[in-house]
């Protein structure tokens, strides 16, 4: 399957978190590339999440759509928003 590169999406993510490989691995499997922010390789990527999102919970997702932003937390959540897309 070929993926799907998705603009206005970011995970805001590190790479042992469970949650993070369960959101990822729903990504893998519905053949979606959502740009990968990983949160502790990256200080910079946290702050901006704090900063916009409110906190440093992972995973998150950040939604631009429209000029307008969205933080979505939560794996469930997220899975179910990128199943919908």
């Amino acid at each position: 399957m070929a993926e799907h590169t998705l603009q206005g999406l970011a995970l805001y993510h590190f790479e042992s978190c469970p949650y993070c490989q369960k959101v990822r691995r729903a990504m893998a499997e519905l053949g979606l590339a959502i740009e990968l922010r990983d949160t502790r390789q990256t200080p910079a990527y946290r702050e901006e999440q704090i900063s916009g999102g409110g906190k440093g919970q992972v995973p998150c997702l950040r939604i631009e759509k429209e000029g307008q932003v969205t933080w979505l937390y939560e794996s469930d959540a997220i899975i179910d928003y990128i199943k919908a897309l």
